[in-house]
């Protein structure tokens, strides 16, 4: 089953510096039917003005994920790592015991990204930070393995404390891939569009929509334009 739901739709916060399209409920936006997706707690699509930022707060049992799309941000934290992400990079945080951290776009250019919320399963770890860039070239096979919480993966991905796994990719227009879910997904698009089906709906989506997929182990995606997306795979 397939639950759309467009960029219009989503919660909006508009900070001046900070403009923020929520999927779900977050700070002043609440929609008691949007809580959450599973074990899938939090998206953001945020866009920060040039010289702005997160200034430092705390955040405990928690999988932090930024998913950079254009721009940079840098990173500062209470456990002494400090580093520059950019487009086309992701990091995670694994908030464990207790982590504060601080999130600046020292550019001169506009910041945008994802940041995922995911629980944890391990609570209390020691806070850990790490970046990563991936392949950039337009894809017509597949999507990348990004982040993951299989030991299996771990060479290849960022770890993240759940059995989740996030995957991105930039596919050409007419490309027509199938993907399999293990537990529940949650889809981006980030760029452009495409259509979504299972064995029972098909759905369109547009830049900055998202859609829930439940009770399909398969999915067919097609890139109706050069476009790129993300795709959450977590337990429920």
């Amino acid at each position: 089953m397939i639950t759309h739901y467009s960029y219009q739709t989503l919660g909006k916060a508009n900070h001046g510096w900070l403009k923020s399209s929520h999927h779900f409920s977050f700070a002043n936006y609440y929609n008691p039917r949007r809580m959450g997706f599973g074990t899938l707690r939090v998206i953001n699509d945020d866009w920060v003005k040039a010289g702005n930022g997160f200034g430092s707060h705390p955040h405990r049992n928690m999988e932090i994920i930024s998913f950079i799309r254009s721009g940079e941000i840098s990173h500062q934290d209470s456990t002494g790592n400090k580093g520059t992400v950019r487009s086309g990079e992701i990091q995670v945080i694994s908030a464990g015991t207790g982590i504060v951290h601080s999130e600046y776009n020292l550019s001169k250019e506009p910041l945008t990204f994802y940041q995922i919320w995911i629980e944890t399963n391990k609570t209390n770890v020691t806070p850990r930070w790490e970046s990563k860039k991936f392949p950039s070239k337009v894809s017509k096979e597949n999507l990348s393995l990004l982040v993951s919480g299989y030991h299996e993966d771990k060479h290849d991905t960022l770890f993240i404390n759940q059995q989740a796994r996030i995957y991105s990719g930039k596919l050409a227009k007419g490309t027509c891939l199938k993907h399999n879910i293990d537990h529940q997904a949650y889809l981006l698009s980030s760029i452009g569009m495409f259509e979504l089906s299972d064995t029972s709906s098909s759905k369109i989506l547009n830049k900055g929509d998202g859609a829930e997929v439940t009770n399909s182990k398969l999915i067919t995606i097609t890139a109706l334009t050069d476009c790129e997306i993300v795709l959450i795979d977590a337990p429920k």
